[in-house]
């Protein structure tokens, strides 16, 4: 049945130029005030001012009635890891004792310690979990993740974590683009033998992945002590030739070249990005690379240093934000928590992180031209939120702002269906 979504306080379009926003562009959210907005086939036929649209909504049309809240794209959250066993709340509790992520990562903790829990839970019980999980994007108004593997390290393991991945996208509750991320960490096997579990990555696991098409992108974890730059375009490049898109993990930890790396190598993201310098800045936007940036990672690590988002946006980057949701250094799937950290700690204005976490968030997942924004012809995956500003969704911060979220224009999270 179409959809005739009417009194709508404000529906933030995001609508513009067929391509990500830069600079001032990001500022710019095409709101339309007391609008109205038409579905038809899981499709937005139209939208405007509500009384221009009134004499159109004929009685085959459901009527989704606002109140007079605000109506915005779903979120596109660009870098997640969703499927995992167990949690790191132990270790969550060690870093407020004073133990930095580097030192718990060298005990045998960090990203090791989840691989342990997953390898040893069967792809039901992985599903099972990541199903309830997935329910909290939506809660929030998220339509759309990217899902990364890289909490299994073998074959199989990396093999069942993204079957699972394809399971839940399958579900079509929330849009899911599944990334390989083989190369995660160097599992506890194959310790002082890198470049041996790097062969296994790109003559084994990358492979198998591209024929069983159970990814679209393929990303690694650059960083010193675990995999240089040479590692990284090794990889890359047989993923790329494989067909996959490329992503990368990029000076998180340390500066070390990776953003230049993510340049080199073409990559369609780099992400993390706190530790970029003026150079790593010119190289990204040089070969037109998307920084996704993720401060709630920085905050739940207990660190100072956020990406320079300010410093991205002035050099023209079409700067994306997303959660990093894991277990380890980012336990939160919540867009309007990193909305409120970019306006808070980067400088972003509320419109630019809008847009950073929408529509450039789609174009970084080569879904710019169906999702990200509100506009005639494109995918009706939108949220009532129950606000009357969207600013103030990052603004009340720790809320869950979502009354309804729908995707393809239909109802999939009502929060008057919850108990």
């Amino acid at each position: 049945m179409p959809l005739a979504v009417v009194n709508c306080g404000e529906i933030v379009t995001v609508a513009g130029p067929a391509r990500p926003r830069i600079r001032d562009e990001m500022k710019n959210l095409s709101i339309v005030r007391g609008g109205a907005m038409l579905v038809r086939e899981g499709r937005i036929e139209s939208i405007g001012p509500q009384m221009e649209l009134k004499a159109h909504i004929a009685d085959e049309y459901e009527i989704v009635d606002a109140g007079g809240r605000t109506v915005l794209p779903g979120f596109v959250d660009a870098h997640t890891h969703p499927v995992f066993a167990g949690t790191r709340a132990d270790e969550y509790e060690m870093r407020a004792g004073g133990a930095t992520y580097e030192q718990i990562a060298k005990e045998g903790g960090g990203i090791r310690s989840t691989v342990r829990k997953t390898r040893a839970a069967s792809e039901e019980d992985l599903f099972e979990t990541a199903l309830g999980r997935s329910q909290w994007f939506l809660r929030v108004g998220t339509t759309t993740i990217e899902a990364k593997s890289g909490y299994g390290l073998t074959l199989e393991s990396e093999l069942r974590i993204l079957r699972v991945i394809c399971r839940l996208g399958a579900e079509n509750r929330l849009r899911i683009v599944p990334t390989f991320l083989g190369a995660h960490e160097v599992p506890d096997e194959y310790r002082g033998r890198t470049g041996d579990y790097i062969d296994l990555v790109v003559r084994e696991m990358l492979p198998a992945v591209a024929s069983a098409g159970l990814a679209e992108y393929c990303d690694v974890f650059c960083e010193p002590g675990i995999f240089n730059g040479e590692a990284a375009l090794r990889i890359l490049g047989a993923a790329r030739e494989l067909g996959l898109g490329i992503r990368m993990h990029a000076d998180q930890l340390s500066r070390s070249g990776a953003a230049e790396i993510a340049a080199l190598a073409g990559a369609a993201t780099a992400d993390h990005l706190e530790q970029i310098d003026a150079r790593g800045i010119e190289a990204l936007a040089h070969a037109g690379v998307q920084p996704v940036l993720l401060p709630a990672s920085v905050y739940t690590l207990g660190s100072k240093r956020f990406a320079p988002a300010r410093e991205m946006i002035d050099a023209g980057l079409a700067v994306v934000l997303a959660t990093d949701f894991n277990p380890g250094s980012s336990p939160t799937p919540s867009m309007p928590f990193v909305l409120s950290l970019a306006s808070t700690q980067t400088r972003m204005t509320p419109a630019e992180a809008l847009t950073a976490a929408t529509i450039n968030a789609a174009y970084s997942l080569g879904r710019g031209s169906e999702i990200g924004s509100l506009e005639p012809g494109k995918q009706a995956d939108f949220v009532i939120h129950d606000c009357r500003d969207y600013r103030e969704i990052p603004y009340f911060v720790g809320l869950e702002p979502a009354y309804e979220t729908y995707l393809g224009g239909r109802l999939v999270y009502s929060r008057h269906d919850r108990p």
